[in-house]
């Protein structure tokens, strides 16, 4: 992760970030990442891992990722559990998110900081959150509004953890916005400016083109996509089963091939504005 998301931000664009659910998705975001030449993180909530189970859920993406001819890494999102952290990496994950906003901040830096540590045994990279991100995915979060830490709180946790990535509470949400949301976008430029770290952009689903080029020329150089993804295969898959009912035709192929598509599609508008300022691998 360390790797693509410093090119990315020394070069001003971002990585998406797509929280893949089964092998269809999977295989859809790479086959998309391929189509626009960019590299691509495949994330796995602790609730997917703990669907698959850890060795089959790695071997289901290796074996689709084994022939790309693009970068890809494996990244384990919003995870509280220092169990299942250490359960991923020590099973091939090339970065985790420690997800400790629950505890303080001092409590949160000793934690993260052990994390890090573990990491670097596996050559691994982790990212760092201090605060929540307003919304629930997976299980995880709350719709709270959160307590945003001063810049000098935050630059202090970024060098002494040493995280290779940080996402800040912007104003941004998991989910779906209810209404336009307000960002603090000049916090991502003094962060940047502060530590030289990369930031990680959640909620990214709902946010307009002018939002996404903005944070992304100001350090978000991973932009995380779960909602959209979720939706793209649902609904699609959805679509298709009410025309089958009505025809009374049923081909499981022909589903996965609707659902293939609309994930391909929603994956290469996203990647194609987050690169728009880049260069192709």
């Amino acid at each position: 992760m360390k790797e693509l998301l410093d090119r990315a931000l020394a070069e001003k664009y971002a990585v998406g970030a797509f929280n893949i659910v089964n092998d269809l998705t999977i295989e859809a975001v790479l086959a998309a990442a391929v189509e626009e030449h960019a590299p691509v993180i495949l994330q796995t909530s602790v609730k997917t891992v703990q669907m698959y189970g850890r060795d089959q859920l790695f071997g289901i993406v290796t074996a689709l990722a084994a022939d790309v001819s693009v970068p890809v890494t494996l990244h384990l999102d919003h995870c509280p559990d220092r169990k299942v952290i250490s359960d991923c990496l020590a099973g091939g994950w090339n970065s985790v998110l420690f997800d400790a906003h629950e505890l303080d901040v001092d409590e949160n830096l000793r934690q993260t900081t052990e994390v890090v540590a573990e990491a670097r045994k596996f050559g691994a990279h982790v990212e760092g959150e201090i605060e929540s991100i307003q919304g629930v995915e997976d299980g995880v979060g709350s719709d709270d509004r959160p307590a945003v830490q001063s810049l000098e709180i935050s630059v202090n946790f970024i060098e002494r953890s040493g995280v290779d990535c940080f996402a800040p509470a912007l104003g941004n949400a998991h989910g779906r916005y209810q209404q336009a949301p307000k960002l603090d976008a000049q916090r991502v430029s003094d962060l940047v400016a502060a530590t030289g770290v990369p930031m990680a952009l959640h909620g990214g689903t709902g946010l307009s083109d002018e939002q996404f080029t903005d944070l992304i020329a100001r350090g978000c150089a991973k932009v995380n996509i779960s909602t959209a993804l979720k939706e793209s295969f649902m609904r699609s898959g959805g679509d298709f089963l009410q025309e089958a009912a009505a025809t009374d035709r049923w081909d499981p192929p022909s589903l996965f091939r609707h659902q293939r598509a609309a994930v391909i599609e929603m994956a290469r508008r996203h990647i194609r504005l987050f690169r728009s300022s880049g260069r192709a691998w």
